[in-house]
C-alpha cells in the first residue's frame, strides 16, 4: 500500500472539491494513485464539477509571437518564479519565440540547434543563462499555427511582459474578412480558450482515450441507478456526448455570454461581415501543464539543515 500523505490528500481535495475524508478514502481505495482516486470520486458522485485547470507545477514563461498568417507559442521552464521576472530570461524567451517563428522549427530539439542572434546556438545561449542566472532552465515545447488567408491572433493571460506569461493562446482564423473584423474576433475567442480550456477544436478531435475514461466513469455511475440495461446504455452515451460537447471549442458556450456556441459566434461574425471566416485551429499553452514538481517539506528541510 502506497503511503497516503497529507499533501496528496490536499492535492486531491483541491482538484476534486470533495471532502477531506472522502479524498483519503479514495486514495486508499486507489493505492495512492491520484488519477485513479479522482475517477473513483467522480464515479461515486463525490467530486465537484471537473475543474478546467492544468496541474501547473513548473515555473518559467510561455511566449507567443505572430507575423500575419503565422504564429508560434513556446514554453521555457525554470526552477522558480523569480527567474520568470528576470529581464535576461524574458529577453531569451522573447528571442526564442521569434527564432521559432522565423525558422519554423518543428520541435524543441530543432529550435535548440538554431542560431541565436548574439552568436552561438539557442542551446549554447541557454547554457550561458543557466551559468549567469544560477538556476536550471529548459526549452520544453513549441507549437505553430498558420493560415493561407486570414490571421493568427495571439493572447497572453495576465502577461508578465508583452507576449510573455503563464498562459499563452494562438487562434487561427481563415477567410477573406478584413483584419479589423478578424483580429477582435480572434482576441475574444483566445480569451475564451484561456478561460474554458477546450481539449480539442471539435468533439471528433478529442483523444479517444479521454472519452473511454469518461465512458468508464459514466458506466459505473449509471450501473448504480438500478435502471434497465438499455436505459443505462443511453445514460452512458448521453454522459459521454455531454462531455465531448463541453470540451470541444466549437461547441463550448462562449464565455462572453455563456449561451452561444463558439461555432455560432464565428458564423454570425462571417454573416455580419459578408465574408468567409473559419476557425481553423488554436494553441493553448499553460505553463508547466503535465509536469509534476516535487513537494518539499520546508520545515523538515530547515530542521535537517540545522541538524535537529
Amino acid at each position: 500500500m502506497a503511503e497516503i500523505t497529507a499533501a496528496t490528500v490536499k492535492e486531491l481535495r483541491d482538484r476534486s472539491g470533495a471532502g477531506m475524508m472522502d479524498c483519503k478514502k479514495a486514495l486508499t481505495e486507489s493505492n495512492g494513485d491520484i488519477e485513479a482516486a479522482s475517477d473513483w470520486l467522480r464515479a461515486k458522485g463525490l467530486a465537484a464539477a471537473q475543474k478546467k485547470s492544468s496541474r501547473t507545477a513548473a515555473e518559467g514563461l510561455v511566449g507567443v509571437v505572430v507575423a500575419g498568417t503565422k504564429g508560434v507559442a513556446v514554453e521555457v521552464n525554470s526552477e522558480t518564479d523569480f527567474v520568470a521576472k528576470n529581464d535576461q530570461f524574458q529577453e531569451f524567451v522573447r528571442n526564442v519565440a521569434q527564432i521559432a517563428l522565423d525558422t519554423q522549427a518543428a520541435d524543441a530539439e530543432t529550435l535548440a540547434n538554431a542560431a541565436y542572434p548574439t552568436g552561438g546556438s539557442v542551446s549554447e545561449k541557454l547554457v550561458a543563462n543557466i551559468a549567469t542566472i544560477g538556476e536550471n532552465q529548459t526549452l520544453r515545447r513549441l507549437a505553430h499555427l498558420s493560415v493561407d488567408q486570414g490571421v493568427v491572433v495571439p493572447y497572453v493571460h495576465n502577461a508578465a511582459a508583452p507576449g510573455l506569461g503563464k498562459i499563452g493562446v494562438l487562434v487561427a482564423l481563415e477567410g477573406d474578412a478584413p483584419t479589423d473584423v478578424l483580429e477582435p474576433l480572434g482576441k475574444q475567442i483566445a480569451m475564451h480558450i484561456a478561460a474554458a480550456f477546450p481539449l480539442a477544436l471539435a468533439a471528433s478531435d478529442i483523444d479517444p482515450a479521454l472519452l473511454e475514461r469518461e465512458r468508464s466513469i459514466a458506466a459505473e455511475k449509471a450501473s448504480e441507478s438500478g435502471k434497465p440495461a438499455e436505459i443505462v446504455a443511453k445514460m452512458v452515451d448521453g454522459a459521454v456526448a455531454k462531455y465531448a460537447k463541453e470540451n470541444a471549442l466549437l461547441s463550448q458556450l462562449f464565455v462572453m455570454d455563456n449561451k452561444t456556441p463558439v461555432a455560432d459566434v464565428v458564423a454570425k461574425a462571417a454573416k455580419d461581415a459578408g465574408k468567409s471566416i473559419t476557425l481553423k485551429g488554436y494553441v493553448r499553452f499553460q505553463l508547466g501543464e503535465g509536469i509534476e514538481k516535487e513537494v518539499s517539506d520546508f520545515a523538515a528541510e530547515v530542521a535537517a539543515a540545522a541538524g535537529v
